[in-house]
This record gives structure tokens, C-alpha cells and sequence, in this order.
């Protein structure tokens, strides 16, 4: 009980003197005051895990100070002492959080049993209100798994960031878990309870994006048989999240930057201005920077959205989270029956030295094929696909001896999954984890660098 402090509110000095030294016997840590001035200061000063707190003090009313109490430190318990607990000042004082109330003259040892109830309840909201601080972490990076400094200092960063209004844009190739740190700002935002709408820009051609967004009015084309609300209009309160923002259509760019200047705009085929509050979290794997230079997006727009910027790391660059991604996706499978498999060392090995170019994505397909293909508890290296265990898996020697760049190793993975795929684009996309869409541009680029090689050697 010594450690347990107790501030005594209370304008009679006989009072505090007596009470003061009873509590003092009890064992708790008394400190007192007379009045809302010197209480504001101790508490301003240290905390105190209990207070008793008369309600009619010189110089204000004691329920002010209660008031104030319960904003900043919502566990502490605070008796009240009141003329009458019937009376309109101790009902007030129930609403507005007192843990008990006492009225006035009262047996100290009424007193004891009340703080030592509120004592209990107190450690009990405190116990309780900690889970829920833990709950919203866990909630916050909402699957995203890793211990690396790289990880943890992009977590911080998301933790930060979510107590703002900041336009986010999040950077990283594909797979890495740009929607999971979408969710984890939003979650951790004060715009939680709000929804949180996922657009994703590479997989909906312009004219249907446009509606998608923005919604349209009946008759607005051909198929348009009545009103539609736009995401915008559904997230409205929350969080816009638009993958792939590379990929808008130069007059998507326009009206999406038109709804970050103004927080307006109109339905397709409408005439009046909706306006809307809505965060924008913005995901990109490709370098709008030199999209930017190139004109292949607008400048004012790329600077709207890149107010705070987060990025976040390949696989290959944090490979000391791989176990732990490994035993995550075995823990969590669709496969309940194989929760419990293990990985060899050697298949670990093979795990850690591929240089994972579809990233977190890449390496949860794996681990679920290898755990279809698993029979006797442990995943071994013949359970991996072919391309994970190939030698040549690692980053490549060229055969003038450079390592390849990412660019090489991205267009070397991409056409080789387009090949085993034997040309069908969908079934490739879908391995690589990208849309058609994305996956057909990235052929085009490939076709378009190999033909200037070509003319530049002849």
C-alpha cells in the first residue's frame, strides 16, 4: 500500500489534518490541498492513482477539477465528497466518472472500504485500458510482419503519420504489403471507425474508374439506368486508399487533383459540386518522380500526394523477417491441417538465398504450395518450386561478370513466369500478383528497351 499515492482535496483544514493522518497509518502517500489552485499544481507535477475530492471547495467547484481529471488521466479514481449523495452535485459527479461517493461527516472507516474498492477497480481499468493500447498496435500493422530495423522504423513512422490528416503516398515494389500499412494508418487514425475504401487503379479502365470514383448520374451513357455514388461519396469520413496511382489516365489526374484542392467534385454527367471528407493514401511501385520528368504525370499532382511519404522495403532487403514471414504464413493457412508443419534447414537455406523478386506476396504462394505438396511435417527443399531451388536463383553473374540490376532481375522473373505460363497473361499476372494491365505494360516497356539496344549495336 506505501506505494500507492493519494491526493486529499478539501477546504476544511481539520479535516485534512485528521484524515490526512489516517490515510498516512493506512499506508498510503498522502499529499493534500486546499483548494483547486494547489490541487492543479500537484497534479501537474506527478500523478496520483487516487483522489478524494470534496465537491464545494473556495475557490470553485470540485466537479471542474474532476472534469479535468478524468480528460487527462481517464483510470484515476476519484472519490467525491458530497453535502448529500442524493443531491444534484453528486449525481453529476457519477456522470461524469467519479469512482464513489461519500457524504459528509462519514466514519473513516467507510472511507478505507471505498478507496480500497476504487483501488481495485482502478488497477482493473488500467490493466484493461493497456490491452487495448496493445490490441490497437497489433491492429495497426494489421498482419504486417517483421522485426528488422527497417520494418520497425517504418511502423514508427505509420504510427506517427496516422495522427494526422497528411496525404500519404507509399512506395515499394509489388508484393511488399502496400495495402496492409494503407490499412495500418488508417486504423490507427482518428478516422478508425470511418470506412476504409481500396481502389485499385491498374485493373479499371479509365472510363469505369471514372465512375467508380466519382459515381454518375442516370443517363450519363448508355448504361447508366440510375444514380451511383462514387467511392469518394462512400468514404466519405475515412480513407481512400488508390493503388497503382501510376497508372490514372491524364484526366483522372485533373479531377483527382481537383478533390485534393478543393474537396469537391461532380458525378459524371452531373452539374452540382459534392463535398467530401476524405484522407488519401496513395500506393505507387513505380518512380512517379521520373514519370514526373518523362510527362507521364502531372507534377502538381505528384507533389499533392507526396506529402509523407513511406517506403517500404523489398523482401530481399530485409531477409532477417523471412522466418518469421515463413512461420506466419504456416501458422495462418488455409490448410488448418498443416499449421503445425515445420521447415527444414536445408529448405530454409534455399528460402533465404532466392532472391524473391515477387516479394511477401511471392513467398506466401510458396509456402502454401509447398504445404500442399508437404506429407510428412516438414517442408524440404523438393517441395519448393523449381525456380526457388534453381542455383541460378540468386542475384545473376553476367557474363561479363557484373550482378544483375533490379531492373534485369524484374525483367528476367517476369518473362520467365510469362513463359512457364506459356503465354497466357492472365495466369502470369496472377503469379506475379500484378493486373493484366500492369503486366502488359511492363511487356511493352521490355519490347521497347530491347529495340533501342538493338538499333543503338547496329
Amino acid at each position: 500500500m506505501s506505494e500507492t499515492s493519494l491526493l486529499l482535496v478539501d477546504g476544511d483544514e481539520t479535516f485534512r489534518r485528521h484524515a490526512g493522518a489516517e490515510l498516512a497509518r493506512a499506508g498510503y502517500h498522502v499529499e493534500t490541498a486546499a483548494g483547486l489552485a494547489v490541487a492543479r499544481r500537484l497534479l501537474g507535477s506527478r500523478q496520483f492513482r487516487l483522489i478524494v475530492l470534496d465537491v464545494r471547495l473556495a475557490d470553485g467547484s470540485g466537479l471542474e477539477l474532476l472534469s479535468e481529471i478524468k480528460e487527462t488521466s481517464p483510470t484515476t479514481a476519484v472519490i467525491v465528497l458530497t453535502p448529500d449523495t442524493a443531491s444534484e452535485e453528486g449525481v453529476r459527479a457519477m456522470k461524469q466518472g467519479a469512482a464513489d461517493i461519500l457524504s459528509k461527516p462519514f466514519k473513516f472507516e467507510a472511507l478505507g472500504a471505498v478507496l480500497e474498492s476504487a483501488l481495485q477497480k482502478e488497477a482493473l481499468e488500467r490493466s484493461h485500458f493497456a490491452l487495448e493500447r496493445e490490441v490497437a498496435r497489433a491492429r495497426a500493422t494489421d498482419g504486417f510482419i517483421g522485426q528488422s530495423p527497417a520494418v520497425t522504423e517504418l511502423l514508427d513512422l505509420v504510427a506517427r503519420v496516422a495522427e494526422t490528416d497528411a496525404t500519404v503516398l507509399i512506395r515499394g515494389e509489388s508484393g511488399v504489403g502496400k495495402e496492409l500499412i494503407a490499412n495500418a494508418v488508417h486504423r490507427r487514425s482518428l478516422r478508425a471507425k470511418q470506412p476504409f475504401v481500396v481502389v485499385d487503379c491498374a485493373s479499371l479502365h479509365e472510363n469505369l474508374l471514372q465512375s467508380e470514383l466519382f459515381g454518375h448520374e442516370r443517363g450519363a451513357y448508355t448504361d447508366a439506368i440510375q444514380r451511383k455514388r462514387g467511392l469518394f461519396e462512400v468514404a466519405d469520413g475515412g480513407t481512400l486508399f488508390l493503388d497503382e496511382i501510376g497508372e490514372l489516365t491524364p484526366p483522372l489526374e485533373v479531377k483527382l487533383l481537383r478533390v485534393l484542392e478543393t474537396g469537391t467534385f461532380r458525378r459524371l454527367g452531373g452539374t452540382t459540386d459534392i463535398r467530401v471528407d476524405v484522407r488519401v493514401i496513395a500506393a505507387t511501385s513505380r518512380s512517379l518522380e521520373q514519370m514526373v520528368r518523362e510527362r507521364g504525370f502531372r507534377e502538381d499532382l505528384f507533389y499533392r500526394l507526396d506529402v509523407f511519404s513511406l517506403y517500404i522495403p523489398a523482401l530481399r532487403e530485409r531477409r532477417d523477417d523471412l522466418p518469421l514471414l515463413v512461420h506466419h504464413f504456416i501458422r495462418t493457412s488455409a490448410l488448418a491441417t498443416k499449421r503445425g508443419v515445420q521447415v527444414s534447414e536445408a529448405a530454409m537455406k534455399v528460402l533465404q538465398r532466392y532472391p524473391w523478386p515477387g516479394n511477401v506476396r511471392e513467398l506466401r504462394n510458396v509456402i502454401e504450395r509447398a504445404l500442399i505438396l508437404c506429407d510428412v511435417g516438414v517442408i524440404e527443399p523438393e517441395h519448393l518450386p523449381l525456380n526457388v531451388r534453381h542455383e541460378q536463383a540468386a542475384p545473376a553473374v553476367l557474363e561479363d561478370g557484373r550482378r544483375m540490376t533490379l531492373e534485369e532481375m524484374e525483367r528476367s522473373y517476369i518473362l520467365q513466369v510469362v513463359e512457364e505460363s506459356e503465354g497466357h497473361r492472365h495466369r502470369a499476372a496472377e503469379i506475379l500478383g500484378i493486373s493484366e494491365r500492369s503486366l502488359y505494360r511492363k511487356l511493352k516497356e521490355f519490347e521497347q528497351t530491347q529495340a533501342v539496344r538493338a538499333n543503338g549495336s547496329s
